[in-house]
């Protein structure tokens, strides 16, 4: 089976389906891909009899799977051509896989069978051959093994050729069962761990090892077991001889069994993100594996028994503690090379005679030089060397006349030779974050180049012929020193993506206006004081950020950007909303934030497209209802402005989704708020702005509410209501009032993030262990007696919950002391008043006083049950409050210090 395909597969593909970014050459991640071409086939177990349907031994899509990272499925709809490495694999044949699917049979059939006289009558020779018949019939259309094994044992039928396989299958299935799982595999986790008969999948099973049945699956070729907590590999891999994917990223292996060497048809073995440390030499002999990833480990030396894998065309080893490296001259086929994040201070000259090298990445290292002999490199395609210490580039480096990607961002070069005009193929250069102050002008002769960047440097200008730069679609250009931008940018008439934030612009060249192609402008922090005329004229336009300038006035002919969708202006100059604003019917995005605007013109309901509009830090002092008819808006922020009222209009913002008011000046609660149903996140918070007393019961109308943040407010409570609100999320109301939550509160099973710093609670409720979701909380600042601060502190629930349930038993048991002590000690002659006191019904104090059954602390007794029983919606230290008030109003003042002096007592005791 070829590996053609699967070879342009892992080639830009990491251990977690990784590819590298073309903007700064780090690893990111990509959507894991399915393989097409596998059928799937169920297992299923019996009391008695057991049906096992299997599936053909290959696909016949034409395609090897081996995406490493995530298991083979059926997926016809994604397309293996958005791997773009075509350029690295050395061989792009395949072969078809063979073989056809089985049908599977579901039914059941008996061992035993009773005698017939009509069939005992037949001849035994024709009998034979009717029963025959009628097994090769089944053999044929079915894996039962129960029926296979009976018509063997009666001598009527061979075992077919795959029955060992079928049994290995079940033995699989004991294995998983009795393996040392902390939790018990379901049994459609069963049934769904083998894809077909070649491949097993056990990702994030939580497995501690490998279960021992997946030894006996002789023609087992792919094997996933991403995921779990496997700590070592036993010496029984060494039967899985016919093995060509072994993927265990993700576990906790420290080391490799030297028995690794005999998975002689290995291609692919992805052991990414665990503990090793070192690798045996037995590995060498592995002379079929192409791709080894061994990213994010502990390796400090560079493997020996690499050295001699002279197929492998992909090794990863970033995230490593790899220092140096030694010859590496038998890896003839090494196609990619990553080791980015090791411990390199010195570029290894060891890589500068890998003949076929096409892709090198060394990032984030300590290199502070390179090799002359780095010339070698003579196939190497994309280079890169970001965040490392380099001072200077040798001019040796411009004679790898392959490059077509050349990334040198964030290291200290201040020059770029002249001989870069070599790089003929250049199509990306990354030099941001140096320091540059200018470059040579050679650049401009590297015409194949469409990326260039030139950010975080010193440039004050740019060379003179960057127009002869005819194929460069993207230009970055920020946060250097530039005064102006050249009109000659004009003629790159190819130009997509145009970015100049952070500089020192005053104009920007009409010019411009050719560059038909743009889509994308950031001229945001410079020195505009008008809006560039220019940019009107570009009809491709749809992201232009002009943040942080100085423009006060909007021309008329923005309308021309009709296409315009993402639209910055904020912390700029403006007055007004300027009307010219409502003919950008495409635009969805819209930041205003950061002006001088106080009014909204009616014509922007024309705006019909906008779904994001900001006005933060403006001068309204009233509510526009003109916003009310954008109907399709689902963000909204008004905070940091002088509101003090919200219209009922607002309820037609039937799409809003996210509200801010925070910061503004409502004299009261703006309840009108609650009638917008489908508002997921509401925030009021008002440290800047008109303090908030109290918080409405309509909130709970905001049926689908996640967030609220009503945080620096003077709430002394939350209403009950609040509780209804299901959905939430997140409650953030630090810096408020707050005494006490409100008893509902533990309805709100979803919520997850609880903000209460810098309140005035003293107690909370005792069924807060209800909230199971609850994940972040924050007490800080409090006086919680219930439970006290420091059982708080740890922002952890279980030993909040803890101690309030230990607190309720604690509370109960003195609430009986106490009713104990008051029953033991009321005066026969106080007993009626005291009765009265507690509100008790005269008929029942009558006839609890003339009940000659009992003796007097008896009836005292009964009479607090009876009170006991009436107030059970209290808590038993509020009992307790309230039973001290009630013996201060019967006068019995020595029996009120006894109760006094059993309650502060018990605040002594710790739990």
């Amino acid at each position: 089976m070829s590996g053609g395909m699967e070879e342009k597969q892992a080639a830009n593909i990491n251990s977690k389906g990784i590819t590298e970014d073309p903007v700064n050459g780090r690893i990111q991640s990509v959507e894991k891909l399915n393989t097409p071409g596998k059928s799937s086939s169920s297992l299923h177990e019996g009391n008695q009899d057991e049906t096992e349907s299997s599936t053909g031994l290959k696909s016949d899509t034409g395609q090897d799977s081996e995406i490493l990272g995530s298991s083979p499925k059926p997926d016809t709809s994604q397309s293996l051509s958005t791997i773009d490495m075509t350029d690295i694999s050395t061989s792009s044949l395949y072969e078809e896989k063979s073989g056809e699917s089985q049908d599977k049979l579901s039914k059941s059939f008996s061992g035993g069978s009773q005698s017939d006289p009509e069939k005992d009558a037949l001849p035994s020779a024709e009998k034979l051959e009717s029963i025959k018949k009628i097994s090769a019939i089944l053999m044929s259309e079915t894996k039962d093994t129960d029926l296979i094994a009976y018509l063997y044992a009666e001598g009527l039928s061979d075992l077919p050729t795959d029955y060992l396989e079928v049994q290995a299958r079940k033995s699989l299935l004991h294995s998983i069962e009795s393996a040392t799982i902390p939790q018990k595999l379901s049994i459609d986790a069963l049934s769904e761990m083998m894809l077909d008969d070649f491949t097993v999948q056990l990702n994030a099973k939580a497995l501690i090892e490998i279960p021992t049945g997946i030894f006996d699956i002789k023609m087992l070729n792919y094997l996933y077991l991403n995921n779990n907590e496997i700590k070592t590999i036993p010496k029984e891999i060494k039967q899985l001889t016919n093995i060509e994917i072994l993927s265990m990223e993700g576990n906790q292996l420290t080391s490799l069994p030297p028995e690794i060497c005999f998975l002689r048809n290995l291609r692919t073995l992805n052991l990414s993100h665990n503990q090793i440390s070192w690798l045996p030499d037995e590995l060498s002999k592995l002379s079929k594996l192409k791709y080894l990833l061994l990213s994010h480990n502990n390796i400090e030396m560079f493997p020996s028994g690499l050295k001699n894998l002279r197929n492998l065309e992909i090794l990863d080893l970033n995230g490593n503690k790899v220092t140096q490296i030694e010859s590496l001259t038998n890896m003839e086929n090494l196609n990619v090379l990553y080791l980015n994040a090791n411990k390199m201070t010195i570029f290894p000259k060891a890589l500068c005679y890998l003949p076929n090298l096409s892709k090198l990445s060394l990032t984030e290292n300590q290199i502070q030089s390179l090799p002359k002999e780095i010339k070698e490199l003579r196939k190497l395609k994309e280079l890169s060397l970001s965040s490392n210490k380099l001072l200077f580039l040798p001019v040796q480096l411009f004679q790898l006349v392959q490059l077509e990607k050349l990334r040198l961002d964030d290291n200290q070069l201040e020059s770029l030779s002249d001989k870069v005009e070599n790089l003929q193929k250049l199509q990306e250069l990354n030099l941001a974050k140096n320091l540059f102050k200018n470059i040579t002008d050679n650049i401009c002769k590297c015409t194949t180049l469409e990326r260039l960047s030139l950010s975080d440097n010193q440039f004050k200008k740019l060379p003179n012929n960057l127009f002869k730069l005819k194929h460069l679609k993207e230009l970055y250009l920020n946060r250097n020193q530039l005064i102006l931008l050249d009109e000659q940018i004009a003629y790159i008439k190819e130009l997509s993506i145009l970015e100049v934030s952070d500089n020192a612009l005053m104009y920007i060249p009409v010019e411009i206006k050719s560059c038909t192609e743009i889509t994308r402008i950031d001229l945001s922090c410079n020195k505009l004081a008008l809006f560039p005329m220019g940019l009107c004229a570009l009809v491709a336009l749809k992201h232009l950020n002009l943040s942080g300038n100085y423009i006060s006035e909007i021309t008329t002919e923005i309308s021309f950007i009709k296409i315009l969708q993402y639209l910055n202006l904020s912390k700029n100059k403006l007055p007004s909303f300027s009307i010219h604003f409502s003919t950008l019917s495409r635009l969805s995005y819209f930041d205003l934030s950061h002006n001088q605007i106080s009014s909204i013109p009616t014509n922007v309901q024309k705006m019909y497209s906008l779904r994001v509009l900001l006005l933060h830090h403006n001068k309204f002092i009233l509510f526009p209802r003109e916003l009310c008819a954008l109907n399709r808006l689902k963000v909204l922020d008004l905070s940091e402005n002088k509101i003090q009222f919200i219209p009922s209009e607002i309820k037609e913002l039937l799409e809003l989704k996210e509200l801010n008011l925070s910061n503004n000046h409502f004299a009261s609660f703006p309840s009108e708020i609650c009638q917008i149903s489908s508002l997921q996140k509401l925030t009021l918070c008002q440290k800047n702005g008109l303090k908030l007393k109290s918080l409405s019961a309509e909130i709970s109308r905001l049926v689908v509410l996640k967030e609220l943040d009503i945080s620096y407010n003077e709430l002394q409570e939350i209403p009950e209501s609040i509780g209804e609100i299901k959905t939430l999320i997140t409650l953030i109301a630090n810096n408020n009032c707050l005494t006490k939550l409100p008893s509902r509160f533990s309805s709100l099973f979803n919520l997850q993030r609880l903000d209460l710093r810098e309140n005035k609670m003293l107690h909370l409720p005792s069924d807060m262990h209800l909230l199971l979701g609850l994940k972040d909380i924050n007490f800080d600042g409090n006086i919680l007696i219930r439970p006290p601060v420091e059982v708080c502190k740890g922002k952890q629930l279980l030993p909040i919950t803890h101690y309030l349930e230990s607190a309720d038993r604690r509370d109960e048991k003195i609430l009986e002391k106490v009713l104990k002590t008051i029953a033991n000690n009321i005066p026969f002659e106080h007993f009626q008043f005291f009765c009265e006191k507690l509100q008790i019904e005269t008929s029942t104090i009558k006839s609890i006083e003339h009940n000659r059954a009992l003796l007097l602390e008896e009836k005292v007794a009964q009479a607090l049950n009876y009170w006991k029983t009436s107030h059970s919606e209290l808590t038993p230290e509020a009992m307790i409050d309230q039973l001290i008030r009630v013996l201060i109003m019967a006068g019995l003042y020595y029996l009120t210090n006894k109760v006094k002096a059993i309650k502060l007592c018990s605040r002594l005791i710790k739990f």
